[in-house]
């Protein structure tokens, strides 16, 4: 059985998760947890949120043992971008793109 968890347009750029997202894949939930909290990163922070929503889920939902589950997928998708502008000298104006991302963690038990 597979347990899911999402986070929507979480204020950070997709590229910047994506590695600590690949990182954790195939792992034990206490590994996951371990690495995420380890890790000093705004990322880490975020995906480790969502992975104890996704933990929380499997217990509540659909009565499994967070210590028999895994990280089958964590994958960061590009959500939209915010566009703002910095003001620049001689009245013009330089853009800003702030990205945001989808964070979905899914769990599965191990085999």
């Amino acid at each position: 059985m597979e347990v899911t968890a999402k986070s929507r347009y979480v204020r950070i750029a997709p590229s910047k998760a994506r590695d600590l997202a690949r990182e954790i894949a195939g792992k034990d939930v206490a590994e996951a947890l371990r690495v995420t909290s380890l890790s000093r990163r705004k990322a880490a922070l975020l995906i480790g949120k969502t992975l104890k929503s996704a933990v929380a889920n499997a217990e509540n939902n659909h009565n499994l043992s967070a210590d028999a589950l895994v990280v089958r997928a964590a994958v960061v998708d590009q959500g939209p971008t915010q566009r703002r502008y910095w003001p620049r000298s001689r009245g013009m104006a330089s853009p800003i793109q702030k990205r945001t991302s989808h964070i979905t963690i899914v769990l599965a038990e191990r085999d």
